[in-house]
């Protein structure tokens, strides 16, 4: 007999059908999968010969041929085993599945016949649901994860005997509500706030300034001077994340597997701080069949390097292509994959190795060479690719025993939503959303300059030994600025903050 399942598989992102044709005939007992399966589905088998058992079924001895069709397309995970159970059973005559047309079905099996969570539920959903699905059995543990799409029904299921129940008209299992109103609340709150750092407030201006145009940025300063404390609060001053972005970013993370079971939808823009021995793999993203690395993982949100120059230089040139695309391709002899990875760069470093350097308090013991050379452990073009570029001065002990001054973070976040928000509509026809992602021909059109503002350029131009990208970058600055201003005009305050926001070309002119 023949029956054929609906289950879903992922190539990066994208999710496509899979039909599962089982076909149960006369001949040698044994079972064979068929359609480029990897070993972890060819194990599907013996996952599926237990749990039928477990369940007080029977397993057919007759020969069993399932085809996971497309052939043509490599089939990898765990998530086929309830799919490829369920076409055994109905085939062999066991069960009788309603609608099976418009049903797929999603989850891994135990030896006992619970049904474990798997790694891709959401975008696994959303192509069901593109492709006109109306129902999907998920594993219990993803049900939260699965019922953030509306409009297809999802069936939380806990074991293949509550599934055998259910189409048996024994005990119904009941789909899923999702509480959207939880969901967008989820992790709302942040303990957090720019307000705690003390001093630093040219630091605190370049940083809601970096928020407000999406801007990368490296800070320069001797331990102890709020690097990391200013890194950290970032994510507390930038805009919220819009529904689609959510969507995007959960996607992400629940194809690497480090979405929360209890966090079905990631609410917060992202912060990611990998340690200085991360290999560029890891950063890039991997594997026989690739999965997302740290930039992809930072999408939406921000990415943070500390100690910058202690970094492999192999795994910083990684960063050089995503930061200008806002994609990274990674290409394997299986797969070749591109995930989004439209990132804030947050990064920090010593001004030397010792760490001392221009600090009242202590005494740099650094030749100019081991400088020189600490410094140049960060590529021109990498540092050409970050647009605010600033120098943090040792905190004063009246800043350390003073109350917390400066505006808050919530205050900061209005700012920086109203700068968005001129930005939005300024580009609404341009297919980008900051001003970070202007493009040549966007510059010319939307960040032309005075003649005032054109010398002052030209002047810092010639004087710095400045590159056609850091040109580019200091006009999407002062775009920045001026947005923050609420000028039309990029004026010549503007610039010279924006200039003023390139310390490290200051310090190699």
């Amino acid at each position: 007999m023949f029956t054929k399942i609906n289950t879903v598989s992922l190539s990066g992102l994208d999710g496509f059908i899979i039909d599962v044709q089982t076909d149960i005939s006369n001949g040698m007992v044994g079972s064979s999968i068929i359609g480029l399966p990897n070993a972890t589905v060819r194990e599907s088998l013996e996952r599926a010969k237990a749990s039928i058992r477990n369940s007080g079924s029977d397993y057919p001895r007759k020969k069993i041929t399932i085809n996971l069709a497309p052939a043509d397309i490599p089939k990898e995970g765990s998530g086929f085993d309830l799919a490829i159970t369920l076409s055994i059973l109905q085939a062999s005559g066991q069960i009788h599945i309603d609608d099976p047309d418009h049903t797929v079905f999603l989850g891994e099996l135990a030896l006992d016949g619970a049904v474990n969570p798997i790694h891709g539920v959401l975008p696994m959903v959303i192509s069901a649901f593109e492709h006109g699905f109306t129902k999907c059995f998920v594993p219990e543990k993803n049900a939260k994860e699965a019922a953030v799409i509306e409009g297809i029904e999802i069936y939380p299921v806990s074991s293949l005997s509550s599934v055998l129940d259910h189409f048996d008209g024994v005990s119904l299992i009941e789909p899923f509500k999702a509480n959207m109103s939880e969901y967008l609340t989820a992790s709302a709150m942040s303990f957090i706030d720019m307000q705690e750092v003390k001093g630093q407030e040219t630091a605190k201006r370049a940083m809601e300034v970096a928020a407000s145009g999406s801007h990368n940025i490296l800070m320069s300063g001797s331990a102890g001077t709020g690097k990391s404390m200013l890194a950290r609060r970032l994510s507390t001053i930038l805009p919220d994340m819009t529904f689609e972005e959510m969507l995007e970013v959960t996607k992400l993370h629940s194809i690497a597997g480090v979405l929360p079971i209890d966090t079905p939808l990631v609410t917060r823009r992202p912060f990611r701080s990998p340690h200085h021995t991360v290999s560029a793999n890891a950063l890039s993203g991997g594997g026989a069949i690739p999965r997302p690395g740290e930039l992809s993982l930072s999408h939406c949100g921000v990415l943070f390097l500390d100690e910058l120059p202690e970094f492999r230089r192999d795994t910083l040139e990684v960063l050089r292509q995503p930061l200008e695309d806002g994609v990274i391709t990674i290409s394997r002899v299986n797969a070749t994959l591109t995930y989004p990875c439209n990132i804030m760069l947050v990064a920090a470093m010593n001004p030397c190795p010792c760490g001392n350097l221009n600090n009242p308090n202590r005494q740099c013991t650094c030749s100019q060479n081991q400088i020189q050379r600490y410094r140049t452990k960060i590529s021109g073009p990498l540092l050409d690719r970050i647009d605010i570029q600033i120098d943090l001065p040792a905190i004063k002990y009246k800043d350390i025993s003073a109350l917390p001054s400066g505006d808050s973070s919530a205050t900061i976040k209005e700012r920086v939503n109203k700068a968005r928000k001129i930005q939005t509509e300024r580009y609404k026809d341009e297919n980008i959303i900051s001003n970070s992602q202007l493009s040549a021909s966007l510059l010319d059109k939307y960040c032309r300059l005075g003649e005032a503002e054109d010398k002052l350029l030209h002047a810092a131009y010639d004087r710095l030994g400045l590159s056609a990208r850091a040109h580019s970058k200091i006009l999407k600055v002062a775009r920045t600025i001026a947005d923050l201003d609420g000028s039309d005009d990029i004026k010549s305050v503007h610039l010279a903050e924006a200039i003023q926001y390139r310390n490290m070309d200051r310090k190699t002119s």
